[in-house]
């Protein structure tokens, strides 16, 4: 897609610090990170959204997240890790080509926080079977 600037680094039309790279996948540093080594991966075929991807597409990039998550564990030893995936604006999703964040944590004042505000007594059991039973995986 020629106006997306993901596909614009994969092409090497814009700059990136890579840090990865195979036949179907690409992973660089986040120019506006979260946290020290916060990494993007992305498929080298455009894909908006996770639900657009192939399954060889997301077999073969998820192969991928094992090795980069080992990689950052292993440069800097972070406390724990996010992967994170916006699917669509209203979930925060800044640039339309699927890309899956790599956010090592290193204590409070690290740059990334999320709080959990669970809803378990609006979903019960029984609520919860019911939406079960609206999906459908294909």
């Amino acid at each position: 897609m020629t106006n997306c600037i993901f596909c614009k680094i994969i092409a090497g039309d814009i700059p990136s610090i890579k840090i990865y790279e195979d036949e179907y996948c690409y992973a660089f540093m986040d120019v506006m990170p979260l946290s020290k080594g916060h990494t993007l991966l992305v498929p080298k075929t455009h894909r908006e959204f996770v639900y657009d991807l192939s399954a060889d597409e997301a077999a073969n990039l998820f192969s991928a997240a094992p090795k980069i998550a080992a990689a950052l564990n292993e440069a800097f030893e972070p406390e724990g890790m996010n992967l994170l995936n916006n699917n669509g604006a209203k979930a925060g999703q800044s640039v339309g080509h699927f890309h899956l964040h790599f956010i090592p944590r290193y204590g409070a004042g690290d740059g990334f926080g999320a709080k959990w505000m669970t809803k378990e007594k609006e979903f019960t059991t029984e609520r919860l079977q019911e939406l079960a039973g609206q999906i459908t995986v294909k």
